[in-house]
This record gives structure tokens, C-alpha cells and sequence, in this order.
């Protein structure tokens, strides 16, 4: 195995590029998987610009495929050379957050309480997968083994993209015969129309500005899409719904524009399910929150991880329930990730998402 390897790491705001790093030391606890397969995800866009804060040099990436290069001593029910996915979050277990049931917010304690979005290691406190390998912490509690027959690119959703989109709609309590408005079909928000359809909901209103993502909503289930460039959200999701508004509104782009749409469209005592990553202060107008008193939930979610998670949503695509390979639009190979970077970030030729193989 080469003592050095190929990574993307963080420069400064607007800067990502590719450097040689050390490959890592294998604790105990931990697995090196040997990447074959990741991708680039809408939070990785928000570190390039300089919106999400992370270290100079860290290797960005939380989204792994790869095979099992070296096991840790301590490792027991895996086996060198097995193929495997790792959630983007990747929670020890055994941590107050954990034991509470909320493993994405297994932060560490500091004299100022505990540490939010802790569970989120890969390419924010740790080293990430944008790499030619990669070490995965608390390799028991986080790597799931893919099943035959599986490729690369069936599962490489299920990481975050999958796993949050779903957990958008679960946090909802969408029941059966709901109604959802999910505001953005960008990867998350796909899957949140997805993951809508699979829990019953027999009305999901799908919006967005560009044709091909509202095309790729109706395949993965939405009964109306609505271009957001051509009519007015709020008034079109009225309509549909006779007046009555959504009883779940999912909010998967990270705006004050489309947070405030969504709570607009809800009926009284529906619930926001916010999937966005906020770059600012978010308002609630007075008008749409009732004062305060309209029975409303607003809830978010950090994708859920740890290898239960992954193994069930690779059990969704396994039994032919959702298809999420055609979201991957465009293929790089780790040598041209600054270019991929710029194609992704710039949303060009109806991107979606790329698969990046070293």
C-alpha cells in the first residue's frame, strides 16, 4: 500500500484543490477503506464559498464507497477487502446524544454545552473521503456492508443525500393520504419527494425552476410539479390543494425565500420538516406563524448515519422501491476535482451529481 495518497483539501474561501497527504494511521477502533467511488454534495459548495468553516488543509468529502484496505485490532465482524458505505455522520454510539437517540448530534463536550452537528466528522473535523483512501472512526458502529449485485453508483445516495431526503420526510410525520409541498428538487429534495411517496403520501407537489429536476421529480413520485419561475409557489400549492394547504411542507434548498414559502402553504397545525443549510439568520413572518399560535411544528434534521441506517436504505434500493441512479448525471476522476467542483457549483449542463473515482 503507497505511504501517500491523492486528496481535495480546503485552501481558503473560493480555493479547493488537490494535494499529497500521508495515508492515515489505523487506530484500534477504525477501518481504512481504499475510496472507489464518492461524490460531491451542495455542502461542500457551502466550505468552497467560505460559509461553512472548516481547517485549512482538512480533505473534504462525507460521502464514501470503498472497499476495506485495513481493520483496526480492535475491529471484529469485517473482513479486509469487503466492499462497504459509511454514512456521512458517523456517531460512536456511545455518547449522551446517541444514548438519547439523536446519534448526528454526537458532539463532544465542552464547558459551553455540547457541540452541535457533532456526528458530522468527514470533511468537517476530520479528514474526508474526496481522497483516495479514507479513515472511518468507530468502524462497528458506521460501516455497512454493500450487498451483491449492488454497484458503486446505486448506493452512493445512501451516505447523506438518501439518507437526509428521507429523514426530511420522516421528521415531517408524513401518515398515509398526506399532502407535501417540498420546495428545491435538488439532490436532497429529490430524495425527499422519494421518501414522501414511500410513506404514503398520495399528494406531493414537487417545486422547482429547472425543467429536467421537475422531470426527474415525477419519476421518483410526484403527483404535480410546479415551476417556481412561472407561477407563484405559495398561490399554486393553495390551489391545488382546494384552499386547504399541505399537512407537510419540506424545505430542501436553505433559503429565507423558500423556508417562508413553506410555512406560508401549510394548513393549521401542519408541520415544516427543514432540510436547508441556512447560511444567514432566518425570520419568521407574524403573518404565517398565526402569531405564534397556528399549531405549527418546525422540526430539522442532520442526515441520520451508523450502519443500521445505511443497511435499510440499501435494503429500499435492493428491493426495487426507488431507483436514485440516475441521479448521478456526470462522472470525474479524482485527478479533475477542481473542474468537477466548478461544473457542480455552477449547476452546468443539468447537473445533478457527480460521481468522483479515484
Amino acid at each position: 500500500m503507497p505511504r501517500t495518497m491523492k486528496a481535495a483539501c480546503f485552501v481558503r474561501p473560493g480555493r479547493i484543490e488537490l494535494r499529497e497527504k500521508t495515508v492515515p494511521e489505523v487506530g484500534p477502533l477504525d477501518a481504512l477503506l481504499r475510496v472507489t467511488t464518492t461524490t460531491i454534495c451542495g455542502t461542500d459548495v457551502h466550505i468552497l464559498k467560505g460559509e461553512y468553516p472548516v481547517a485549512e488543509g482538512l480533505t473534504i468529502g462525507h460521502e464514501p464507497v470503498g472497499v476495506i484496505e485495513r481493520l483496526g485490532s480492535a475491529v471484529k465482524g469485517y473482513r479486509e477487502g469487503q466492499r462497504v458505505i459509511a454514512g456521512a455522520i458517523t456517531p460512536s454510539g456511545h455518547s449522551n446524544a446517541c444514548l438519547c437517540g439523536f446519534c448526528a448530534q454526537d458532539g463532544a463536550g465542552t464547558a459551553h454545552g455540547w457541540k452541535p452537528i457533532g456526528g458530522w466528522k468527514f470533511g468537517n473535523t476530520i479528514d474526508g473521503c474526496q481522497a483516495e483512501y479514507v479513515l472511518v472512526p468507530d468502524a462497528m458502529a458506521n460501516l455497512a456492508p454493500v450487498p451483491d449485485g449492488l454497484s458503486d453508483e446505486q448506493v452512493l445516495m445512501c451516505p447523506d443525500i438518501m439518507s437526509t431526503g428521507f429523514g426530511g420526510a420522516e421528521s415531517g410525520g408524513i401518515r398515509i393520504g398526506d399532502s407535501v409541498a417540498v420546495f428545491a428538487q435538488g439532490p436532497i429534495g429529490l430524495c425527499a419527494t422519494a421518501g414522501a411517496r414511500l410513506m404514503g403520501a398520495t399528494t406531493i407537489i414537487a417545486m422547482d425552476r429547472v425543467p429536467g429536476r421537475l422531470e426527474m421529480a415525477r419519476r421518483l413520485g410526484a403527483d404535480h410539479v410546479v415551476d417556481v419561475s412561472k407561477v407563484d409557489a405559495v398561490e399554486e400549492v393553495r390551489r391545488l390543494t382546494g384552499g386547504r394547504g399541505v399537512d407537510v411542507a419540506i424545505e430542501a434548498l436553505g433559503t429565507q425565500q423558500t423556508f417562508e414559502a413553506a410555512l406560508r402553504v401549510l394548513r393549521p397545525g401542519g408541520t415544516l420538516s427543514s432540510l436547508g443549510v441556512y447560511s444567514s439568520d432566518l425570520r419568521i413572518p407574524l403573518d404565517a406563524f398565526a402569531a405564534g399560535l397556528g399549531d405549527h411544528r418546525i422540526l430539522t434534521t442532520l442526515c441520520p448515519g451508523g450502519k443500521e441506517r445505511m443497511r435499510r436504505l440499501m435494503a429500499v434500493i435492493e428491493s426495487g422501491r426507488v431507483d436514485l441512479k440516475p441521479m448521478v448525471t456526470h462522472r470525474f476522476p479524482l485527478d479533475r476535482i477542481e473542474e468537477a467542483y466548478d461544473f457542480f457549483a455552477h449547476q452546468r449542463d443539468g447537473v445533478l451529481k457527480v460521481a468522483i473515482t479515484p
